[in-house]
């Protein structure tokens, strides 16, 4: 099988290609499995990573759309990608392969995964009243690939997402035929994700100066950060010691720095970059409380990742989120915008050591039943045994 993505799973660390190459992973002895993806991030030669095979077509690494349409051109020019027996399209990657299988007159099914409905982000972006040139231009190119989204979905043999949410935003806004999505919810890799087994003595020995709140995620407008430099400013008044860690990248860190600047916070905020997976774990076990401040998420695998390891969480009851975290018992959800409340819970688990380690706990125990890569790589298998019988393939 052929699975398409513009981004090289092994050499980005979104939700999308850590489902990628997870899954990839663990079907191995099922399935024949060959990823395909840009040359982004300097990937221009296949590899074998564990057994799964990694293809680069020729791309941009330069603004999504362009490097997207670059990626989408190589890839119907590949020839050996039609050997497949069955394709695996995430989002917008992989969208000409349709319409090129209906040109040879080919049968196989055509899988289309949709991690955030991008005509939701899109509406949910225009409630940003205040947003600069390159926010609208994104915004207008988000836009255009969430037709192009649409049309792919519709063309699909079948539609796989990763929460109710997202389900009934598809249905919302793409129209597509019901009986054709259906759910597959991210997981974690609870082996991997887990608490430290010393971090209940170095609990017991920290002071207040070693206290500290993480982010994990893209540095977009989408995960929110504005709202957490303003639930910063309060929490600080109270706790002026709070570290708040930030793992990623993106094209906002420049205007997040000047605005903890004007602020006066920025002695606060430690941004790691990017950090390789491998190093999450230690990253995720050694803050005191987790916080995803997204204004629109399908799911949330960052959050998966935290309770994995047994942290508390705290984010806006949106999207696929209250999915994904129960309020109250592994997290505490808060209205969406609200930076005030954001705060409250915030300071509420970071004064409470009891109540993280409560909550922590569960967390754990939730994942762990619900949200795993097995899991999640045998509901996959599932969808193409039934896509390769379906009446339904193009």
């Amino acid at each position: 099988m052929a699975i398409f993505n513009t981004q090289p799973p092994h050499l980005y660390y979104g939700g999308v290609e850590r489902r990628i190459i997870e899954t990839a992973k663990r079907l191995q002895n099922q399935a024949d499995v060959t990823i395909y993806s840009g040359t982004k991030a300097g990937f221009k030669t296949p590899i074998t990573l564990e057994h799964v095979k990694i293809v680069p077509c020729k791309s941009t690494d330069n603004l999504f759309p362009i490097d997207n349409w670059f990626y989408n051109r190589s890839l119907t020019k590949t020839a050996e990608v039609y050997n497949s027996d069955i394709f695996e399209a995430h989002n917008v990657s992989g969208y000409k392969i349709p319409d090129k299988l209906a040109k040879i007159n080919s049968k196989k099914p055509f899988v289309h995964v949709i991690h955030g409905t991008l005509a939701d982000e899109y509406e949910k972006s225009l409630k940003d009243t205040h947003q600069s040139i390159r926010n609208k231009l994104a915004n207008r190119f988000m836009k255009y690939q969430a037709k192009i989204e649409e049309q792919t979905a519709k063309k699909a043999t079948c539609i796989v997402t990763i929460s109710k949410y997202s389900r009934e935003k598809i249905l919302n806004y793409y129209n597509v035929d019901e009986s054709k999505i259906r759910i597959v919810p991210n997981g974690v890799d609870i082996k991997k994700f887990k608490p430290l087994k010393d971090s209940a003595s170095k609990k017991q020995s920290k002071s207040d100066e070693d206290i500290s709140v993480l982010f994990v995620g893209s540095l977009i407008p989408r995960k929110g950060l504005n709202f957490l430099i303003e639930a910063a400013k309060k929490i600080v008044k109270q706790s002026p010691n709070v570290k708040f860690k930030i793992v990623g990248d993106g094209p906002l860190k420049n205007h997040l720095v000047d605005s903890l600047k004007q602020n006066s916070i920025l002695s606060n905020f430690v941004f790691l970059g990017n950090i390789k997976e491998d190093a999450l774990p230690d990253v995720y076990s050694s803050a005191d409380v987790f916080v995803l401040p997204s204004i629109q998420e399908g799911q949330g695998i960052v959050l998966l990742e935290a309770q994995a390891c047994g942290k508390p969480v705290v984010a806006f009851d949106i999207g696929g989120i209250n999915e994904a975290v129960c309020n109250g018992e592994t997290g505490l959800l808060v209205k969406r915008g609200d930076s005030d409340a954001l705060a409250d819970a915030l300071t509420t688990l970071l004064s409470d050591r009891s109540l993280r380690n409560r909550l922590g706990i569960n967390g754990r125990k939730f994942v762990s039943e619900n949200f795993t890569w097995d899991k999640c790589a045998t509901g996959m298998l599932n969808v193409y045994r039934e896509a390769l019988n379906s009446k339904n393939a193009l």
